[in-house]
């Protein structure tokens, strides 16, 4: 799938939206955190109120990037955000890590960046079709 580049209303339904409901207590205590790699913590400014807001989120690492699943699409507010500035911080493994160049790809590109396994919850229980990649600043 080549570069995404339309938005759609968040619509969260469905198992993913029950999972991550059943999940968002135990990610918000651990995202972040040195040995929790699976989650980190997105810190961005909201577009309307111009607050601070975080939101924990399931999180693959590559050498130079980070893939961040959207279940319920590009449409839901933090990463509507994060892709208006160009960028966020995003705390993983105990450490901030300023990131920007934010892309929208599809399955055909994210595929990489997950085992078998991930990529089976991912395909089936998230039913993910959009991702977020997050490039390493320098």
């Amino acid at each position: 799938m080549a570069d995404m580049t339309t938005t759609r209303p968040a619509a969260p339904t469905g198992r993913s939206w029950q999972l991550a409901r059943l999940t968002a207590p135990i990610a918000r205590l651990l995202a972040g955190r040195r040995f929790i790699p699976l989650w980190a913590v997105v810190h961005h400014r909201g577009r309307v109120t111009g607050r601070e807001l975080t939101v924990p989120v399931a999180v693959r690492v590559t050498r130079d990037a980070f893939v961040i699943v959207l279940p319920w699409g590009p449409g839901t507010n933090w990463a509507r955000n994060v892709l208006a500035v160009g960028g966020c911080v995003l705390h993983w493994k105990a450490a901030d890590h300023r990131v920007d160049q934010p892309t929208l790809i599809g399955p055909d590109q994210a595929r990489a960046s997950f085992s078998g396994s991930q990529w089976f919850v991912v395909e089936k229980l998230m039913r993910a079709d959009s991702f977020l990649l997050l490039h390493r600043q320098s």
